[in-house]
């Protein structure tokens, strides 16, 4: 598939249809709490990770030294609500484990992104996404966090790879997203972007680009999208 609509174009759309909307790390959240949470959100829904982070907020343990400290069960007791909680703990285990190494963690986020997301890809139980989400939501840094919402959006609109290979996904975007900027002269330093526009694919899928019966009707992009005339959309 070629790059026929401009992903800045895609961008400013989604940011006129959702900057209104509320997103957990957005514009910047706690840097621990984001960690927490980029790991605790993974094959789960956000809702549930939110019940986990207020436990762990009522047992005054979203800090790492405090985290650190709980007996094991405790900790796995806190994060149940997120799921697969015994492995959930276990991998919080070996992220404060890597924050100790470097000093702590203010130390670990100072890393430069390509060296601190080596490092976080090295921890048991950190993926590319979780990593790419902590490098640009705690860190600070350029990262763009791809997942299923992003394949889903780009596919329906006809661009982006004919695969589901996040590395592919990721240059993808990169490589566009790169050449826009210096042709537009957008204003926006990379981290911002990323960060933006990662949380504007989510909520748009969420909200409106559904899995199931989307709200086409409703969506900007609907004249230029092709997916539209399928029968699942709705509008």
């Amino acid at each position: 598939m070629s790059a026929a609509l401009p992903l800045l174009e895609v961008y400013a759309a989604l940011d006129r249809m959702h900057a209104w909307r509320g997103w957990h790390w957005w514009p910047d959240a706690d840097p621990f709490e984001v960690c927490v949470g980029a790991i605790l959100v993974q094959n789960t829904m956000w809702t549930n990770v939110e019940r986990a982070l207020d436990r762990l907020r009522q047992a005054n343990a979203l800090d790492p030294a405090a985290m650190s400290a709980l007996p094991h069960a405790e900790l796995e007791e806190l994060v149940r609500p997120s799921g697969q909680y015994r492995q959930k703990a276990k991998k919080l285990r070996a992220f404060l484990d890597l924050a100790e190494t470097h000093g702590g963690l203010e130390r670990l986020l100072g890393v430069e992104s390509p060296l601190l997301r080596e490092r976080l890809l090295a921890t048991w139980g950190i993926g590319r996404e979780t990593a790419d989400c902590i490098v640009c939501y705690a860190a600070h840094q350029p990262a763009l966090a791809i997942d299923a919402y992003t394949m889903r959006l780009f596919s329906r609109l006809g661009i982006g790879p004919q695969s589901v290979a996040y590395d592919e996904w990721q240059s993808w975007m990169l490589e566009h997203l790169d050449r826009e900027r210096l042709q537009a002269g957008h204003p926006e330093p990379p981290r911002d972007l990323f960060a933006r526009y990662h949380a504007l694919i989510v909520m748009h899928c969420k909200h409106l680009c559904q899995k199931r019966a989307p709200l086409c009707a409703d969506c900007e992009l609907r004249a230029r999208c092709p997916f539209p005339a399928g029968p699942q959309a709705r509008g």
